[in-house]
């Protein structure tokens, strides 16, 4: 398979100075965001204790624990700004991202015991539940970093029950026991409650000496028979009851290693903690990533920081899909499927990091005299047509004969609408993406480079109408939202403004209305509201994406469920032939 793979088609072309000098304010706008984004994440990671408070208590933070586990330079952060209840430190009080950890990528996430000595917090769970998700999709091994005080008391009405709560997280830690995927724990300090359950439904825990793990902790036990009320008598003897409690609290370590066994290991330092689980990671099933190149790895033809020229923070600005591209791929080449048909949208092979993955995007511009066939309106790019929808279609469809993981790269503004486009049958022909799509059961990962919208941004990989989204990116152009702000206003007020200018009255209180929905979805559909409420699992810097692609090919072929043999590919000969 050599003449496939190894010399594929260059593409792509080296920036001219006057289209740098053109970009130059889209430039810095696109980096205003990038620096407003890096503001926000700085001010999560600096939330509560500082990092010298908490070594001065003998401990390590989760951000120095995470930089010991991680192969360095591999850590990729995920959900760094998720925080759809609000709380005021501005994230869900767990960290996660995509890492290697002794040559193996996995999951990793751990709870911030810099703030509230990481307690359950609202909007925890949903990212748990994202988490887990994620090694399911990836097929990869979960580590935790388990440091949890259990449930924040005075807001438990607001994350304990109901069916996506702070339970869940524990029976899907069952689910990827029963898939095969290994959930490994480190544990320390204390983990009374939730705390407790999360240390125990892993697959192998390692403590640090002072850890311990139980179903309730020390104000627990001391409350457990409740009288009606409180006096300072009963509160006396609440206090001796504390104090014997915090000298030994329940599920220590010698319960839980000398006699219990849940412990499978207890170390000394914290970083011998770390260690164990890097000795484990290295004894997981996981193919080498010879089994699966198709070429050995090659950095792009061009650099990176193109892509701040190449990619307009303007969205009615028209580019080249294909120059983005080629800044992320190896080689800056590809494999084209149907080039000839459905221009508006882009579908290929190319290689990310030596792995072989099928790309979809969006192309922009005017799309050619006489295109759609089946209209008398010039198509333009962004918009999905009936030879677009179809070309998907086949080519995640034979993606999926060829077991090839799937990157989506989005910049749509939805699907053409209208009698015409009805009778094209655009309605059943996205609903047969979304079929082909999930029949293929692939990893799929996307990115919106600019819009997301309407039903185009689920077809087009969105997690909204698949279960093979493993994560979802976002750049600082990034706007997602069900249309345009305007084109909103227009649909929700149109008929009133009849209303009025038939009644005589002045319009003036309508356009204001009109003006301040459009703000609204202007400021609900930008890269940090994105971020917030979980539209997208992270915002990354373009100079940062390649490094995402990375991870995602690398973790996607590490220990895939099925496999079909590079000489036995279909697309490739398709394509070629």
């Amino acid at each position: 398979m050599k003449p496939y793979f190894e010399r594929m088609q260059r593409f792509g072309k080296e920036l001219k100075q006057g289209r740098i000098k053109r970009a130059s304010a889209s430039m810095e706008q696109l980096k205003q965001v990038e620096a407003e984004i890096g503001q926000l994440k700085k001010g999560v990671e600096d939330a509560g204790f500082s990092t010298e408070q908490i070594n001065k208590r003998g401990a390590m933070t989760v951000w120095q624990r995470l930089e010991y586990l991680v192969d360095p330079g591999t850590w990729r952060p995920l959900h760094s700004l998720y925080n759809p209840m609000d709380n005021a430190n501005g994230a869900t009080n767990v960290v996660d991202g995509l890492a290697r950890v002794a040559g193996r990528w996995a999951v990793v996430i751990g709870f911030d015991n810099k703030v509230l000595a990481g307690a359950w917090l609202p909007g925890q769970s949903e990212n748990i539940l994202r988490v887990t998700d994620l090694a399911a999709r990836l097929h990869i091994p979960l580590i935790w970093l388990v440091n949890c005080s259990g449930v924040k008391l005075d807001e438990q009405e607001k994350f304990y029950a109901n069916r996506r709560g702070s339970g869940t997280p524990f029976y899907r830690h069952a689910e990827l026991n029963q898939l095969g995927i290994p959930v490994l724990a480190g544990i320390y300090g204390t983990n009374p409650a939730g705390g407790g359950y999360q240390g125990i439904s892993p697959t192998i825990l390692l403590a640090h000496k002072d850890a311990n793990i139980a179903v309730g902790g020390v104000g627990i036990v001391s409350g457990m028979s409740p009288r009606g009320g409180f006096s300072a008598e009963m509160l006396e003897d609440l206090v001796e009851k504390t104090r014997t409690f915090s000298a030994k609290p329940p599920g220590r370590v010698e319960t839980h290693y000398h006699e219990t066994g849940f412990f499978s290991e207890v170390f000394e330092e914290e970083t011998e903690v770390l260690g164990g689980i890097r000795d484990y990671m290295d004894a997981i099933p996981a193919y080498k990533p010879r089994f699966f190149r198709v070429s050995e790895p090659a950095e792009p033809a061009f650099p990176s920081a193109d892509l701040y020229s190449l990619l307009p923070f303007n969205p009615k600005e028209v580019y080249s899909f294909d120059e983005i591209l080629a800044r992320l791929v190896d080689a800056s080449e590809h494999m084209e499927f149907r080039p000839d048909y459905g221009p508006e949208v882009y579908t290929g092979l190319c290689r990310i990091d030596g792995f072989l993955v099928g790309c979809i995007g969006n192309r922009s511009g005017y799309l050619g005299k006489g295109y759609p066939e089946y209209a008398d309106y010039p198509g333009m790019g962004g918009k999905l047509y009936r030879q677009g929808l179809i070309k998907m279609n086949e080519f995640v469809t034979h993606c999926g004969r060829d077991r090839i993981p799937v990157i989506w790269l989005q910049d749509t503004s939805g699907i053409d609408v209208g009698d015409l486009a009805e009778k094209a049958e655009l309605l059943g022909l996205g609903q047969s993406l979304i079929y082909s799509i999930q029949q293929t059961d692939l990893p799929m990962m996307l990115v919106v480079l600019r819009k997301g919208t309407a039903a185009a941004h689920y077809l087009m990989g969105g997690p909204t109408a698949n279960r093979h989204n493993a994560f979802t990116l976002g750049t600082p152009a990034t706007e997602i939202a069900v249309m345009h702000g305007e084109t909103a206003a227009v649909a929700m007020y149109s008929r009133r403004a009849v209303k009025e200018k038939d009644a005589g009255r002045p319009l003036d209180e309508v356009a204001d209305k009109m003006n301040t929905l459009a703000e609204q979805y202007r400021q609900h559909s930008r890269p940090e509201y994105c971020a917030r409420y979980g539209l997208v699992d992270e915002v990354v810097e373009l100079a940062d994406l390649r490094n995402y692609l990375t991870a995602f090919a690398g973790a996607a072929y590490q220990n895939p469920r099925s496999i079909c043999p590079k000489h036995q590919m279909i697309l490739p000969r398709l394509i070629k032939n």
